[in-house]
């Protein structure tokens, strides 16, 4: 399938799946690939034969909203999100939590993929907080609409592109090489569970200290539904709680009125 064709394509299906065609400009040779292979698979030869077959059989637009989802992620992405967070977002909200009197410190990363961005989270609390904290606990609750990559997230084995930007005595604490592969060692995975879940349509029981959110809802679905997913985490955030977004996403003009951290770093907070 041509690029132009494929643009035409994901500029008329998007908006039936919710999505809008602007976030994916960029990184639309992933999705298009997939719906190749798809097309293969249904012996359809270009796209309009691909949207007469979506027409006629609706079971097919699940399968085409789970091609479109963009999976780009690795340990420690963006460095300076990573260096704030672990200088000051986290110790400002372990003590919070500690006047609180609770005695675990929640943590929520919707759409986290393959584990990469919770599993970071888990090291850089073991590694740099969890000794000035030794009464608080942190719990790493991860949700991905995507079973297959919750199953690579569970095994916690990577090549060297998902960790290369990790301190490197981050990653030599926390994982052990296999044949190439750097295997996160059990006691680093044990603060982190898995959910499937997807953010559209659902979100986890309780309230959280910290949620990330990045490169998801902000960035590929369209404007009600990012209004819709804003309130969401708005109610599960903890008053004072933060939000963490992608480094180019903004929150919608509708909706819950966040308190702005760092615009730079896409960090928000639910005001106290």
């Amino acid at each position: 399938m041509r690029d132009t064709d494929c643009v035409s394509f994901l500029q008329w299906v998007l908006p039936q799946l919710q999505m809008r065609w602007p976030g994916f400009r960029r990184v639309r040779g992933q999705v298009c690939k997939r719906i190749q292979r798809r097309m293969d698979d249904l012996s359809c030869p270009d796209a309009a034969q691909y949207c007469t077959f979506l027409q006629a059989h609706p079971e097919e637009w699940p399968v085409l909203d789970a091609l479109c989802r963009v999976t780009v992620t690795r340990f420690y992405r963006n460095t300076q999100v990573f260096a704030l967070l672990v200088r000051d977002v986290l110790p400002d909200l372990a003590r919070a939590a500690l006047q609180r009197h609770v005695e675990c410190l929640r943590v929520w990363c919707a759409g986290c993929a393959s584990g990469e961005e919770p599993y970071t989270l888990a090291i850089a609390w073991q590694l740099e907080l969890a000794a000035r904290f030794p009464q608080l606990a942190c719990e790493i609750l991860a949700t991905d609409a995507d079973a297959e990559l919750l199953t690579r997230a569970a095994q916690a084995c990577y090549g060297w592109s998902a960790v290369r930007n990790l301190p490197p005595g981050w990653r030599a604490a926390a994982f052990e090489t296999d044949d190439s592969r750097f295997c996160l060692k059990p006691a680093f995975k044990t603060a982190v569970h898995f959910l499937p879940q997807d953010v559209r349509t659902a979100a986890p029981p309780g309230d959280f200290a910290l949620i990330c959110c990045r490169n998801l809802a902000f960035t590929y679905f369209e404007t009600e539904l990012q209004v819709q997913v804003a309130e969401t985490l708005y109610d599960r955030l903890v008053p004072g709680g933060v939000l963490l977004l992608g480094v180019r996403e903004q929150l919608p003009e509708a909706g819950p009125r966040f308190q702005t951290l760092s615009e730079r770093l896409a960090l928000f907070r639910r005001p106290l």
